[in-house]
């Protein structure tokens, strides 16, 4: 739950500062708006979809859920699970085993972390702009990521930008398993307004919840 979570965050943002072989110009130029638009923040709120597929196994799985983030600090609700992290701190809170891991933010460890999402798609890629297609009333602008480790568990990452809003609407990742993940971005919300405290856990709100610390 804790990577995916990470996961789900790493794709909803991302910061480009490519080097000029690595991506064409106008793919440049579409993910520097992109960043840019971003950065502007303080915080966020997104409604999105996590469709995850595998044609050979017939498998076909879709979720929505709902994440609040400021910086490193981030609230995540998907699947009857709920994530909390302070910046320093993560609680993962199964509400139906009522547990609660507690788990510190390593710095040290592999995969894409909630502070680095400005800048994960920085180095080691890629990149090269599709086409665009019109999605209602959105022209959507996309773009395709390839990373040049060969040792990465997924080949191919697809995203799709909405060139009015310079808005990231869908990303979908390809892994070398033959999974296929989705996730579509239903509502966003720039610079909502959170109290500190909503990033930390608080026991008293979960009553008869068994805390696991994992640190």
């Amino acid at each position: 739950m804790r990577k995916f979570s990470l996961l789900i965050i790493a794709f909803i943002f991302i910061q480009v500062n490519f080097a000029t072989a690595q991506v064409d110009k106008k793919a440049n130029t579409i993910l520097a708006g992109v960043s840019a638009k971003y950065k502007s923040y303080k915080s966020i709120t997104v409604d999105f979809a996590y469709t995850l597929e595998n044609p050979a196994a017939k498998i076909k799985e879709t979720q929505t859920g709902n994440l609040i983030l400021s910086g490193a600090k981030y609230r995540l609700n998907i699947a009857g699970q709920e994530v909390i992290c302070d910046g320093k701190t993560t609680w993962t809170i199964m509400k139906e085993a009522k547990e609660v891991q507690v788990n510190s933010v390593d710095a040290n460890e592999e995969g894409i972390k909630p502070a680095e999402i400005f800048t994960m798609y920085d180095k080691g890629f890629l990149i090269k702009f599709i086409n665009e297609n019109q999605a209602g009333a959105k022209v959507l602008q996309n773009l395709e990521l390839t990373p040049t480790d060969k040792s990465k568990a997924f080949f191919k990452i697809k995203l799709s930008v909405d060139k009015a809003s310079k808005q990231l609407v869908k990303s979908i990742i390809f892994d070398k398993n033959g999974n296929r993940y989705t996730y579509s971005i239903k509502a966003f919300a720039p610079n909502v307004k959170v109290a500190e405290t909503f990033f930390t856990f608080d026991v008293k709100k979960y009553p008869g919840v068994e805390l696991v610390d994992l640190r």
